[in-house]
């Protein structure tokens, strides 16, 4: 397996990452995912994602592709603060 480093890369220098960035993005993905899923099932995604982080009902979100189980594995609140960072960051 060959590695391909960009121009200026260095594999001798550390680099450092944020593990909530990671978080952000996987969160991010994940609700990507279930709009997708929910769009593809003829759900309105706004609706049923505003259903669930306001009842924490998981019934809210179809079990298609198995995104309810994903979405129910991150806290709601850490959902809505993903999408009122985005929100504001745009």
């Amino acid at each position: 397996m060959k590695l391909d480093l960009q121009e200026g890369e260095n594999m001798e220098e550390t680099k450092i990452y944020n593990a909530e960035d990671f978080q952000d993005a996987i969160v991010v993905d994940t609700l990507k995912e279930v709009i997708a899923v929910l769009e593809e099932r003829g759900y309105n995604p706004i609706n049923q994602i505003v259903g669930y982080l306001m009842s924490g009902d998981p019934g809210y979100i179809s079990n298609h592709k198995g995104v309810r189980t994903k979405i129910t594995k991150f806290d709601r609140t850490k959902l809505l603060e993903i999408l009122v960072k985005n929100f504001i960051d745009k």
